[in-house]
């Protein structure tokens, strides 16, 4: 008889995924071996990151452009967006599971491993368990037993944890997320120096090397604001600041805070001043007892 035993967590650790960057599963499958297999041939998910594990057999797969060779124990991790195909026919068994919504810091939606990551790798003495854990989502769902969507999302969780640590993607990643109050800083810092410009929060993630998602979570929970409220905010305030100060007209102030067309920088001025800027200079000018004349 095994002896008891206690084991103690040794090492302090940080989940990798958390509220912000939470994925959601969206289908399970199974593939059994079969002598005349019905291929998949070049097609992708948009939306969708694969990860699969062959427990018999092998083959041959083309995954963004390169021919890999696939045996019984490897995981397979196709990104979203890329381009696969099967090169050859041969009996092989296969699980896989599909997430969306996937947001790991450092990485673009829907991505589990860096571009230049390869795609394919043996799970090693890991690939027994983690064919039970594919195993039990399959069963759960299949056979739609009670609150299997939950069970099955918990699983799912610990299966890419451990993916991403049998890849080695974990020691990649991890450097590249930045302390949330510092990346919050930069987000801050980044559209006060660039409101003016046509920004997005694929922009902002871009420019700060980071997933947009995770960043707008950071900087939301920081700051109360999402990443594009305050830009809308940074901009309504620089032309408050223009509309009093200067003489400009309203169509200059409009495009000078970043707006492209006018009449969306009086619709957005209106929603968040209270009123059109015409009035707002108005109103400005009146409690100084300076001129109220309305520039346009």
């Amino acid at each position: 008889m095994e002896p008891r035993a206690q084991c103690f967590v040794k090492r302090d650790y940080r989940p990798v995924f958390t509220e912000g960057t939470m994925p959601r599963l969206a289908y399970v499958s199974r593939r059994p071996p079969v002598e005349e297999p019905q291929p998949w041939l070049l097609h992708a998910h948009p939306d969708l990151a694969e990860v699969l594990l062959f427990d018999q057999g092998g083959g041959r797969f083309l995954i963004g452009g390169t021919a890999y060779d696939v045996h019984a124990g490897d995981l397979m991790v196709i990104n979203s967006g890329l381009v696969h195909d099967e090169l050859s026919n041969g009996p092989f068994g296969l699980f896989c599971i599909a997430v969306s919504g996937l947001r790991i810091p450092g990485l673009r939606e829907n991505a589990l491993l860096p571009e230049d990551a390869p795609p394919v790798f043996p799970a090693g003495e890991e690939a027994a368990e983690l064919q039970a854990v594919f195993r039990l989502i399959y069963r759960y769902l299949r056979d739609d037993l009670p609150d299997c969507e939950i069970f099955c999302h918990r699983l799912m969780l610990a299966l890419l944890d451990r993916v991403l640590t049998i890849s080695g993607s974990t020691t990649l990643r991890l450097p590249e997320s930045p302390d949330p109050a510092a990346l919050s800083h930069q987000v801050q810092g980044y559209i006060d120096g660039h409101f003016r410009e046509p920004l997005t929060l694929q922009s902002l993630g871009k420019a700060l090397h980071v997933s947009p998602y995770y960043l707008a979570h950071v900087f939301k929970e920081s700051s109360g604001y999402s990443p594009m409220h305050y830009l809308t905010r940074r901009r309504i305030g620089e032309a408050q600041n223009l509309l009093v100060s200067t003489d400009l007209p309203i169509s200059r102030i409009s495009e000078m805070v970043g707006y492209e067309t006018q009449n969306y920088f009086n619709q957005q001025f209106s929603k968040y001043a209270g009123m059109p800027p015409g009035k707002f200079r108005q109103s400005m000018a009146a409690k100084k007892g300076g001129d109220t004349r309305s520039r346009r």
